[in-house]
């Protein structure tokens, strides 16, 4: 047999859910990329992954049984080390074909070319393609070893170690069993299906029948993908029937195709009773912990009603029903229970418990940072002109969910429980609504506090936890954030620029420094956090699509006003449309550059001192365009400004063409130097025009 399809499978116990899609990814490509690297299989070859909960497979299309020769070049060593005047060989060449087992005849075949500054020798071979029978078990290790494995465990009495204990080996090569031993296993062309639907023991025919072989004798659906679009269209359908709807459901889709291999949904319900209690904590209860869909009418209510995707198809599911309806009952009266004990008590009177609670063992207890959060709101939202009385009192409340019993239980209704407990307390609406939003954004894309009082609780709880833990140097490193300040920073510089809110964000970081004891926090730390920010803010942009040029001409100012910086893209933007903008830029960088060797800082230019006629046309020019380039700023009209300033072009060049800058006489020197300063300071108000120069 020369070209087949091959099939790996690895037959395991139940993988870990969440990690599935990864795990029969890189399985599929790792063993792919290791046929090609040895000449087995063609980089376009047809590749289809396969994960279900109890298996990890792949199978590739036009495997060779041998692989193909191919010529290698390598090099053999410098000519002046290997030859010696007469170009006959030295010893140090010699040991070397002797230890490659390169025949001294070959040297006539090797060829000298330049590698860098020295001439060196290369000699070209065939190597013999790879038999797949030699090296599938070592391309299969291979991808084992990649796979995305946290912790590994060991099984029996051996010393294979794998993310769960494995059973069997499946390698196929067409209807041939490729001999191997992975994972202390044998490989065989036995598989089995799912644990109660399956025949038992299925004996493949050949790997291009694995996967209808699975399906019809195993009842096992083996593609990730296929088995997601199934129970989709189940979902789909069973909730069109029940004339609901599904909200979101994607994340939960895919734990669940992790966790069946056939699946089949049916509708389960409760009592309408427990609809009395937060939508949000039924639905965290259904989906997190039994894997349920919850159904919603079109207004996005709940019903009582939700869908089960099981993995048994049955002619009478009542027993899977009612068995599913008796588990997800407990679990609703717990989150009852939970709802009518904490509403028993106003959240004003939890505060005194936040006292037992640490923050950080440097900054103190939740309390006590409920004190910072409830005077920095206050001050954020008297500097946006909302209501800082609303804003103080809900920074006040905004943490006492934390000790209540349904946030104990649920902790991903921190916040959203706060709010059901505020308006039950007779907080106004403007408070409650607050105290949900001030977690926002908690993860990219998230939706962003709404009003005023919303935003300056939110940016007090994240710029609280930004300067606190910057001032005591606990900085991220790496991957390493375990107090979540990239995502702190992100909702920062998001709720600032996409809200807009015109806060300076130097301004607000020394607002939150003020809260903190005297001496608390490092002197300095200031200009670590700005500028860890901007480099947030620099990833945000480009992920947003703009160019790396106009973003880093931008920032290159260092703003503190977020919200000015859309804006100020844009003129950039635009301004690189302008025919003008490229000699600008190019003058700007020239400019720029002058100025950094200059003795000292250049003054203001004076007019006696204008020798050149180009020189008095830039000074006169810049005087009349400075008017109307400061109005469009203070207006932040800044696209106008760079139009105006674009209008400096002919003077500029002719100001270079024709006037020695860095002229004998010293006090002309100086005033040249300051009329390219005033030029450059008017050029760059809106962002680094040099920036854009290559």
């Amino acid at each position: 047999m020369s070209d087949a399809t091959l099939l790996v499978e690895l037959l395991t116990e139940e993988l870990p859910p969440k990690a599935l899609p990864r795990l029969g990814e890189t399985f599929a490509i790792t063993i792919h990329k290791e046929l090609v690297a040895r000449g087995l299989a063609d980089e376009a070859a047809a590749v289809r992954p396969f994960a279900s909960p109890r298996r990890l497979a792949v199978t590739v299309a036009g495997v060779r049984t041998e692989g193909v020769a191919r010529e290698v070049t390598e090099k053999i060593m410098p000519v002046a080390v290997a030859l010696d005047a007469d170009g006959k060989p030295k010893a140090p060449l010699l040991k070397k074909l002797e230890a490659k087992g390169i025949p001294e005849s070959e040297i006539a075949k090797f060829e000298r070319r330049m590698d860098g500054k020295a001439e060196a020798l290369f000699y070209t071979s065939t190597v013999p393609g790879a038999t797949l029978d030699d090296v599938l078990a070592e391309a299969v290790g291979v991808a084992i070893k990649a796979l995305p494995i946290p912790k590994v465990m060991r099984w029996g009495a051996g010393e294979a170690q794998f993310v769960r204990p494995v059973h069997r080996l499946t390698l196929l090569h067409g209807d041939r069993v490729v001999p191997g031993c992975v994972l202390d296993l044998p490989s065989g062309r036995v598989t089995r299906g799912h644990r109660f639907m399956s025949r038992g023991e299925i004996e493949l025919v050949n790997a291009d029948a694995y996967e209808a072989t699975l399906l019809a004798e195993g009842k096992v659906v083996p593609s990730f993908d296929e088995r997601r679009a199934n129970i989709d269209s189940q979902l789909t359908a069973e909730a069109a029937r029940q004339q609901a709807q599904l909200g979101d459901y994607a994340d939960l889709l895919d734990e669940v195709t992790a966790l069946v291999e056939h699946p089949t949904v049916y509708v389960g319900q409760f009592e309408e009773e427990f609809l009395a209690v937060p939508q949000e904590c039924l639905i965290l209860t259904m989906r997190a912990n039994q894997k349920y869909f919850p159904l919603f009418d079109n207004t996005g209510k709940l019903l009582n009603r939700f869908l089960i995707v099981s993995n048994m198809h049955v002619q009478d599911p009542s027993n899977i029903v009612q068995g599913n309806q008796r588990v997800v009952r407990p679990r609703l009266a717990d989150a009852r229970f939970f709802f009518e004990t904490d509403r028993k008590q106003p959240l004003a009177s939890r505060l005194a418990r936040l006292g037992n609670v640490v923050y950080h063992n440097k900054l103190g207890s939740v309390l006590e940072r409920v004190d910072r959060l409830e005077k920095l709101a206050g001050t954020i939202a008297h500097r946006l002109g909302a209501d800082h009385t609303a804003a103080a009192r809900a920074a006040r409340l905004a943490k006492a969910d934390l000790v209540t019993e349904m946030v104990g239980e649920f902790p991903e209704l921190q916040g959203i429980m706060g709010r059901y407990y505020a308006q039950h307390d007779g907080e106004g609406e403007v408070v409650a609504t607050a105290i949900e939003a001030h977690y926002r954004p908690r993860f990219a894309g998230d939706a962003l506090p709404v009003g005023h009082v919303a935003a300056a609780v939110a940016l007090a709880d994240k710029l609280d936890a930004l300067v606190g833990f910057f001032g005591i140097g606990q900085l991220p490193t790496g991957d390493k954030d375990p107090f979540g300040l990239r995502r702190a920073a992100l909702g920062v510089l998001r709720i600032l620029m996409e809200t807009p809110l015109p806060l300076d964000l130097a301004a607000l970081v020394d607002d939150a420094a003020d809260g903190f004891d005297a001496g608390l926090l490092d002197a300095g730390f200031a200009p670590a956090l700005l500028a860890f920010m901007q480099e947030r803010l620099r990833n945000l942009l480009r992920e947003a699509g703009h160019g790396a040029e106009t973003v880093d001409a931008v920032l290159a100012l260092n703003p503190t006003r977020i919200d000015q910086v859309p804006a100020r893209l844009a003129a950039v933007t635009a301004f690189r449309a302008l025919p003008e903008a490229e000699a600008l830029a190019a003058a700007n960088k020239r400019i720029t550059n002058i100025l950094k060797k200059a003795d000292a800082t250049p003054g203001a230019p004076d007019v006696l001192l204008l020798q050149e006629d180009a020189e008095k046309a830039v000074f006169e020019q810049l005087n009349a365009l400075a008017p109307q380039v400061a109005a469009y700023f203070d207006h932040e009209d800044y696209t106008e400004a760079l139009r105006v300033l674009a209008g400096l072009r002919s003077a500029v060049d002719r100001f270079f063409d024709e006037v020695m800058v860095m002229a004998e006489e010293p006090r002309v020197r100086a005033n040249r130097l300051a009329l390219l300063a005033a030029l450059a300071g008017q050029m760059n108000r809106v962002a680094d025009l040099s920036r854009l120069s290559a």
